[in-house]
């Protein structure tokens, strides 16, 4: 069923790598004319020639920046119908709450959190006075379960992220505009990666917890935020997204 986002314009952060860019190929591919917001000036231009799109150089944390991505996103398209606000980080420094300073935990409520609500603020303007639109926020399953290998900012950065998009679905529903918060499982991305090569233990930890036994892809990611921001979920708001492969549900997993 393909054209599912035909003639809609999409702005996702994050869009050059993991499930960002995932995303950003697969909403290509049903229609939609995606504005990729990113730091990395390396690849963003020739990602956004491959899908006929554009990139925006943006940091997530910059008022200036993000306000300027969506600005752009209406002026050479014409609109914003879906917000994919996706950009994210989980540095080594966050750890136990014990071991984690201020400063890394700043950092990530950054990235994670604020960047969120930037990017809610300036995207809700264009989406209230078409009447319409859908923003998908990046939060994870952690927002929903604890974990002994604590990243706590992380953590804590995503159970906001949470929060923060079912209030914005609450409030915003009755004016066409649907928030709902994507809540992946561990998904094999660069992140994932990088802990893998630095804590192979830490790592393992993760995946025996996961009932299906293996970690979700990013293109899995991607067609559970294509369904979010098409009209096929149209009754779909403020909603706890999970695509975990079950580990949010999972008492003990199968041997």
């Amino acid at each position: 069923m393909a054209g599912r986002l035909d003639g809609k314009v999409a702005v996702i952060t994050g869009g050059c790598s993991g499930i960002g860019l995932a995303t950003v190929r697969r909403f290509a591919e049903e229609g939609a004319k995606v504005v990729i917001g990113d730091l990395d000036e390396a690849n963003g231009p020739r990602i956004a020639q491959e899908v006929g799109g554009t990139f925006v150089r943006v940091d997530v944390v910059s008022k200036e920046d993000v306000d300027a991505l969506f600005r752009t996103a209406k002026e050479i398209y014409g609109s914003v119908d879906i917000a994919f606000n996706n950009a994210g980080i989980s540095p080594p420094e966050d750890d136990s709450i014990l071991d984690t300073d201020l400063d890394a935990w700043r950092k990530v409520q950054e990235v994670n959190l604020t960047s969120v609500y930037l990017c809610c603020k300036a995207a809700l303007p264009y989406m209230l006075e078409q009447k319409k639109g859908s923003i998908i926020n990046t939060a994870s399953f952690v927002a929903v379960m604890g974990a002994a290998t604590s990243q706590i900012s992380y953590s804590a950065s995503k159970g906001g992220v949470l929060s923060m998009s079912r209030e914005l679905g609450v409030q915003f529903a009755r004016e066409g505009v649907r928030v709902n918060a994507l809540c992946p499982g561990p998904v094999n991305t660069p992140l994932l990666q990088e802990l893998f090569a630095k804590d192979e233990e830490r790592a393992a930890r993760r995946l025996v917890h996961v009932p299906m036994g293996r970690f979700g892809e990013p293109e899995e990611m991607a067609n559970a935020v294509l369904f979010l921001a098409s009209d096929e979920s149209s009754f779909i708001t403020a909603s706890t997204f999970l695509v975990d492969g079950g580990i949010s549900g999972a008492y003990v997993t199968p041997l």
